[in-house]
C-alpha cells in the first residue's frame, strides 16, 4: 500500500539543504511505494498547519536547480514544541497518508526527529534524520552535510582578506567565524594558508580558553614582525571560567545571540596595543554562498537525502543517516545508520589531536582531515618572485 513522504527542515539552513531534499526526491522515484513527496513549509510551524508543497508539481529543470540554491526552498525554523505537539502532529500525519517523514537539520532538529519518532513508534510512520549543519557538531558521524561549502567559504574569503591586510601592512585584522562551541569553521581557515597565500596568523577557537593577556602579547609580536597580522576568532570564545567573553546580547532555549566577538578584539588591539585594528564578520554569508559550495558537501548532501527515503522504505525508523571515512588519501566514504538517541543533542567538538600545542591554530592532521571536504583547491595567487 502506497504511503506519501513528508521532509521538514530545522534549524539554520545551509548552502546543501536543497542538495539533500534534491536526494531524496530522486530517491523517491524509484520507490512505487512513495505516493506524493511533500515538504513542510516553514519547519514545524508548517506541519503542524499542514501546511505542505506536493514536489510532483515542481518542473523537472526547477528540480535540478535545488543543487545550486541556497537557504532552504520549503522554509525552515526553530519552533520549540510542546509534547502534545507531536501528537498533533501524528494525527496531521495520518490525515496525509504520509507513512514516511525525514527530519532533515542540526542537534536540536534531531532531538525533535528523536521525539517524533518516538511518538510515532507504534503508528507504522517511518522517521529518519538526514544531518545538517555548518558547525558540524552532530555526534557520530565524521562530517556533516553543510561543514564542507562552510569551511571552503571562511579558508577562501581569509585567503583573500590576508592578501589585502599584507599588501598594506599597517592594521592588525580580526575575522569573527561562526560555532558557539564548536570550533569546525573556524579551524579551516587554516587551510587559506599554502605556498601562494599569506592565511591566517591565529585561530582562536571556542574549545581552548582565551586568554587575553596571552592574545595581545601574540598580536603585539606579529605586528612587529610584519607590520600587520590576520586572526580568525570564533563567536563563542571563552575565557578561563567557562563564559563567553562578549556577554550575549539574547538567549532564548538554544540560540544564543552573541555580542561582536571581532569588533571586542579589535578595540582591545587599539586600546590596549595602540594598534590600528578592524573587524570583519562573513555571518550568514558563510552558510548561503553558493559560489564558496564545495562540489564534495553537494554530492554528500544528496548522498544522505537519498539514503534516508532508501532506508524509510526498508521499513527503518528512528535512525539519523551519517558517514563513516573510510580512508583521507584517497577520500572514501560510506553512509552510515546511526541510532537517533546517540545523536539527540550530543554535541561534537574538535578533538584534542586536531588542536596545535600552543592553542593557537590546528595540526596537520585536521588540514589532512578537512581538506578532501572543501571540494578542491582554492583560488591560488600571484607572486612577484614567482
Amino acid at each position: 500500500m502506497k504511503g506519501n513522504l513528508l521532509i521538514i527542515h530545522g534549524g539554520g539552513p545551509t548552502a546543501v539543504i536543497n542538495s539533500s531534499l534534491y536526494g531524496v526526491i530522486k530517491n523517491a522515484q524509484n520507490h512505487p511505494e512513495i505516493g506524493a513527496v511533500y515538504g513542510a513549509l516553514g519547519g514545524t510551524g508548517g506541519v503542524l498547519s499542514g501546511d505542505f508543497y506536493d514536489f510532483t508539481q515542481m518542473q523537472p529543470k526547477t528540480l535540478e536547480l535545488l543543487k545550486q540554491t541556497p537557504a532552504s526552498i520549503i522554509g525552515t525554523s526553530r519552533k520549540s514544541l510542546e509534547p502534545g505537539d507531536y501528537a498533533a502532529m501524528i494525527k496531521i500525519f495520518k490525515q496525509h497518508k504520509i507513512k514516511y517523514v525525514l527530519f532533515n537539520g542540526g542537534n536540536g532538529s534531531m532531538d525533535t526527529c528523536g521525539k517524533l519518532y518516538q511518538a510515532a513508534s507504534k503508528e507504522g510512520i517511518s522517521v529518519i534524520g538526514i544531518p545538517k549543519t555548518v558547525d558540524n557538531d552532530l555526534s557520530i558521524t565524521d562530517h556533516c552535510p553543510g561543514f564542507g561549502s562552510a569551511a571552503r567559504y571562511i579558508a577562501q574569503t581569509v585567503a583573500e582578506i590576508s592578501e589585502d591586510v599584507h599588501s598594506l601592512p599597517i592594521h592588525v585584522c580580526i575575522i569573527e567565524s561562526m560555532g558557539r562551541n564548536a570550533g569546525w569553521i573556524t579551524a579551516a581557515a587554516a587551510l587559506a594558508k599554502s605556498e601562494t597565500t599569506y592565511g591566517p596568523d591565529l585561530i582562536c577557537l571556542p574549545e581552548v580558553a582565551f586568554n587575553e593577556d596571552k592574545f595581545l602579547s601574540e598580536v603585539e609580536f606579529l605586528y612587529k614582525r610584519n607590520g600587520c597580522a590576520v586572526i580568525v576568532a570564533s563567536e563563542g570564545l571563552k575565557n578561563e571560567e567557562g563564559s563567553t567573553i562578549v556577554d550575549p546580547i539574547f538567549q532564548v532555549g538554544r540560540s544564543t545571540y552573541f555580542g561582536n566577538v571581532g569588533e571586542h578584539l579589535a578595540e582591545l588591539v587599539v586600546k590596549k596595543l595602540g594598534i590600528k585594528a578592524r573587524s570583519e564578520k562573513p555571518g550568514l554569508a558563510g552558510r548561503a554562498s553558493i559560489l564558496h559550495q564545495s562540489t564534495v558537501d553537494r554530492y554528500e548532501a544528496i548522498m544522505a537525502g537519498a539514503a534516508a527515503c532508501r532506508a524509510s522504505v526498508e521499513g527503518k525508523t528512528g535512525i539519523m543517516i551519517g558517514f563513516e571515512r573510510l580512508s583521507t588519501k584517497p577520500y572514501q566514504i560510506k553512509t552510515i545508520e546511526i541510532p537517533i538517541e546517540d545523536v539527540m543533542l550530543q554535541e561534537r567538538k574538535m578533538p584534542q589531536e586536531f588542536f596545535a600545542a600552543d592553542g593557537n591554530g590546528v595540526t596537520r592532521e585536521f588540514i589532512d582531515w578537512c581538506r578532501p571536504l572543501i571540494g578542491g583547491p582554492l583560488l591560488q595567487f600571484a607572486r612577484l618572485n614567482s
